[in-house]
């Protein structure tokens, strides 16, 4: 072979190696691409998408899987598909997906976020990394907009093949079904309840909205369900006071003199005696008013011998006032005329009847002017001192009708009348006296008897319900309006007043409204575990 001839077997030789080397090349770097995220740069994906089941979630078709099947320690990929009701991809929609392992102990929960890109029309793809093996229940989030928007949530383990679907947005009346004696057991589909075994009921999306409930006649009849209207009437409130039954301040007689003397015979000699109005209470000695009897005795015969009549009483007058001024009554002055001669020992009458309540002297006692000898009270009219607290006060006014019950009189009732409430509240007990007045002739009540006060503050015509078809909540007031058809909605009300039978509703109710009256607390459960939970 010639020179000319070896020299183009060997270019060609040459050449063949270096494309044989270049697809070795080429091979290699294959196998460190990620053609996953070439797939995804091109809009195209490898998903099978007959292959998944899909899950009806409220507007979409939504089918979830993860790889590998069994969650790992580790990377893991989720592979989410969302259609619409006619099977058509839905492109563009936010999608989220989050593990969550619950918190244990001292250790804090743990979340697995995936990071989702749209792969192909409809397929959302990603991938989470789990730190630690156990139970990492999963979160799925597919939004479009406001009005379309559905979560699931799926139980998924690494020691657990596949994952399990626990609940997702309803796609019909049936929001999710949930046990009648655990309310916190709430499932996408029927069945029975974990706990208890009890079948699953159903929770509408109405029920869900509202808070109603919808419970047909027959067993409205067995959990004692009645109903009445919402009324406007004249709505009376009691106030009950607890007070005591004391003297009225006003009868209250101190008997003193205006001179020195000593006491003769005294007949009001014990405290609780009972004195008739000009009764004689004890005599005095005085050489003071024995002077001065003389004096007016005497102008009294001089008088009587003077021919002129104006010139007469005109001496009698000026004789009577200096007596009046040294304490002697009217009735005092015509007892000593009619004796016709100073006496040494002067009566002092009684100028009102009533009883003996303090008494300072014995017979023969001297006293000074000024001093108190005795104290009276008339017991015809007592007075009841009651305390209202601050809150009550608006309601009582002067000229109040009270009926009164005391504990000695049982079964009796006795009529007062607000005289007086204090302008001022007390600082440590914060109420006010209230004083009332009440009729006593015939001497039955008695000082320092303790009194039941019901006053009866009339408010003019309200809008009224029953008060057992309030249900408390809390700071709320609840009442259950009948809206037909079996229908029964929970409504927040503002109360005001009760009087122990009807309530008084400031808002939240309209007159002739239909409401519940009894049997409220069975369906209040059946709402709470209906859904109506912000109602509560």
């Amino acid at each position: 072979m010639t020179e000319e001839n070896r020299n183009p077997l060997k270019k060609e030789y040459l050449l063949g190696f270096i494309g044989l080397l270049s697809l070795m090349i080429i091979a290699i770097a294959a196998m460190f691409v990620d053609w996953s995220s070439v797939k995804n740069m091109l809009g195209t994906s490898d998903v099978n998408v007959s292959r998944h089941q899909f899950i009806d979630a409220g507007p979409f078709q939504v089918a979830v899987s993860v790889q590998p099947e069994t969650p790992q320690v580790g990377k893991n990929r989720i592979v989410i598909i969302v259609h619409d009701k006619e099977g058509n991809a839905v492109k563009n929609a936010k999608v989220r997906a989050v593990g969550e392992m619950p918190a244990m102990g001292s250790m804090p929960a743990m979340y697995a976020q995936a990071d989702i890109t749209e792969t192909s029309p409809g397929v959302y793809e990603g991938d989470f990394e789990l730190s630690m093996a156990g139970s990492w229940p999963l979160a799925v989030d597919v939004a479009t907009d406001e009005a379309h928007h559905v979560d699931l949530t799926f139980d998924m383990a690494t020691s657990r093949k596949g994952i399990q679907l626990s609940s997702s947005t309803p796609s019909g009346d049936v929001a999710y079904h949930t046990c009648s004696m655990h309310p916190s057991v709430k499932s996408a589909t029927p069945g029975t309840c974990p706990i208890c075994g009890m079948d699953l009921v159903p929770v509408t999306k109405e029920e869900l909205k509202s808070g109603s409930v919808t419970i047909d006649e027959g067993r409205r009849q067995k959990i004692g369900v009645k109903t009445d209207q919402v009324v406007r009437a004249p709505f009376t409130l009691p106030i009950d006071l607890q007070g005591e039954v004391t003297y009225d301040e006003t009868r209250l007689t101190d008997i003193s003199l205006r001179f020195d003397g000593w006491i003769g015979k005294l007949n009001a000699d014990f405290e609780g005696r009972v004195v008739k109005q000009g009764e004689i209470l004890f005599t005095v000695y005085s050489p003071e008013l024995l002077s001065l009897q003389e004096e007016y005795l005497e102008t009294f015969k001089r008088s009587k011998q003077s021919t002129a009549k104006n010139q007469r009483d005109a001496l009698i007058a000026a004789g009577r006032k200096r007596l009046h001024l040294w304490g002697l009554s009217t009735e005092q002055i015509k007892w000593l005329e009619t004796q016709g001669q100073a006496q040494d020992y002067v009566p002092i009458f009684a100028g009102r009847q009533g009883v003996i309540l303090q008494k300072n002297i014995v017979s023969g006692s001297a006293f000074r002017r000024g001093e108190k000898l005795l104290r009276m009270a008339d017991l015809s009219v007592l007075w009841i001192e009651a305390f209202a607290y601050e809150q009550q006060l608006p309601l009582i006014k002067s000229g109040m009708n009270a009926s009164i019950r005391l504990s000695n009189i049982p079964g009796r009732e006795f009529s007062a009348e607000v005289m007086q409430v204090d302008p001022f509240l007390g600082k440590n007990t914060r109420t006010a006296r209230v004083r009332l007045k009440v009729d006593n002739p015939d001497g039955e009540l008695q000082p320092g008897i303790f009194a039941n006060v019901t006053l009866k503050a009339n408010l003019g015509s309200l809008l009224l319900v029953p008060e057992d078809a309030v249900l408390i909540a809390g700071k709320k007031r609840i009442v259950f309006v009948d809206l037909g058809e079996g229908r029964l909605k929970p409504k927040v009300v503002k109360t005001g007043y009760s009087n122990g039978e009807y309530m008084v509703i400031r808002s939240g109710l309209d007159e002739n409204d239909t409401i519940v009256t009894s049997g409220n607390f069975l369906v209040a459960a059946e709402s709470k575990l209906k859904s109506g939970v912000d109602q509560w």
